[in-house]
């Protein structure tokens, strides 16, 4: 069965189990209407923090690059991110991504909105694209985190969203089961830009929709592949930025 059949079945269940239970909140489990209670989510999220403006790493001040983004440039312009990706907020970008907590997705759309209107020289993209899943994986997994995060953001932002726009030609390991020097290596042409986009992809701008952004070599390789088609900037939109060790 396809893809398709595995999401509606996970988001009829999520729809049940949302009738049957009581609302809870995802991090502290106290009853509430939202997916976060008030407080969880004023002490967690929505406290934003000097950061590069590359590639969105934390900074003790308000410096604009971080060293590494000007020693060596990733191939994307800018990053935007919501918060780090440290417990407990991690616990909730893994509820969606291994739980099906579909509920999650619109969240994490709207504190990325919440984040771009916090940005002092925001440039808006022309589409999103959110980072594609290879078949096998889409096929374990039933849906995409980044397409479902993706959605939402799109309408709010009011910019088209493309799933299309760029394709995974090659199935490729887990990032989060390599060691950081074997990340880039897996990553390599691992995008292209769909055909029929090819055309609109030249000279214009590129956002990239995704949950998590650790070492950055997934969106720097998809980056890649946006500017080899000729692509004038590319933005990173991301849930959560894990910080440098």
């Amino acid at each position: 069965m396809g893809s398709g059949f595995y999401q509606v079945v996970a988001t009829a269940l999520q729809s049940l189990s949302s009738r049957l239970l009581p609302a809870q909140c995802a991090l502290c489990g106290g009853a509430c209407a939202q997916v976060l209670c008030a407080p969880c989510r004023a002490q967690y999220l929505g406290q934003l923090r000097p950061r590069c403006r590359r590639c969105a790493n934390p900074l003790d001040d308000v410096s604009t690059l971080c060293g590494r983004c000007l020693r060596h440039p990733p191939a994307y312009d800018a990053t935007v991110t919501a918060a780090d990706y440290a417990a407990p907020v991690d616990q909730l970008l893994l509820q969606l991504k291994f739980g099906a907590r579909l509920a999650l997705a619109p969240l994490f759309a709207q504190l990325l909105v919440d984040a771009v209107q916090q940005q002092t020289e925001w440039q808006a993209p022309q589409w999103l694209c959110p980072v594609p899943l290879g078949p096998a994986r889409l096929a374990e997994r039933g849906f995409n985190q980044a397409l479902e995060i993706a959605r939402p953001l799109a309408r709010a932002l009011a910019i088209p969203l493309l799933p299309r726009l760029a394709i995974r030609v090659r199935d490729t390991r887990a990032q989060s089961a390599l060691e950081p020097r074997k990340r880039q290596a897996n990553l390599v042409r691992a995008f292209v830009v769909a055909p029929e986009h090819a055309a609109r992809v030249r000279g214009g701008h590129v956002g990239i929709v995704d949950d998590v952004m650790s070492s950055g070599h997934t969106a720097d390789a998809l980056a890649a592949a946006f500017k080899r088609h000729g692509a004038a900037r590319v933005t990173i939109l991301v849930m959560a930025r894990t910080p440098p060790h």
